[in-house]
């Protein structure tokens, strides 16, 4: 399996952090040389191990903006 390059260009929010001091993070993450996409996965300290996560495009990130606007929490 070939390794898996990232660039974090931009951390925009630590949206939690767990006692093992994993944080659940937004970032704007370049993966393997492509163009930047918003990110939200579970980072180790450091940033050395990552877990699962999902990436999203500019355009979906403006759907969930909208679609969280209609939540009434």
């Amino acid at each position: 399996m070939s390794e898996i390059k990232y660039e974090i260009l931009k951390t925009i929010a630590k949206l939690s952090e767990s006692p093992k001091g994993w944080t659940k993070e937004l970032n704007l993450i370049s993966w393997n040389g492509r163009d930047p996409k918003y990110d939200i996965r579970d980072w180790a300290p450091n940033h050395e191990k990552m877990g699962k996560g999902m990436t999203l495009s500019n355009e979906e990130v403006k759907m969930l903006q909208q679609v969280l606007k209609e939540i009434d929490f």
